[in-house]
């Protein structure tokens, strides 16, 4: 078994997450996501509409993702990539090159996030 892993906030869910999530799925047989939690997003300077609880539950309900566990700090994708025997890490592009240590431990792949779409212009579009 294949396993794939990524990362993300994941707050108000667009096709454009859907679409990386398929990406990612496709590149295994098993899709694991570390969904940000809500004190690590505040460490991020992030501000999610959606609590971590709520977050996690519209996940779980995709096809494409088998299991959602939470990222509560940077350093724990190198753990998370060896206590889940992970094959393949993924990430968005815009993140090209920040991972690359994980390349020791599995193959890292950079996917080109989706045109025309982000949380960002979302919320700046309805000014939350």
């Amino acid at each position: 078994m294949k396993r794939v892993l990524t990362y993300g906030t994941y707050d108000l869910l667009h096709w454009g997450h859907v679409h990386l999530l398929k990406r990612a799925r496709e590149l295994g047989d098993y899709l694991i996501v570390g969904l940000s939690d809500d004190h690590f997003n505040k460490v991020k300077h992030k501000e999610s509409y959606n609590p971590y609880e709520a977050r996690k539950l519209v996940l779980e309900s995709i096809r494409f993702v088998d299991l959602v566990i939470p990222e509560t700090c940077w350093e724990q994708k190198k753990d998370d990539v060896i206590k889940y025997n992970v094959d393949v890490f993924v990430i968005g592009d815009d993140w090209q090159g920040e991972f690359d240590f994980l390349k020791d431990y599995c193959e890292v792949i950079y996917l080109q996030r989706t045109d025309g779409i982000s949380t960002s212009q979302i919320k700046n579009d309805l000014k939350i």
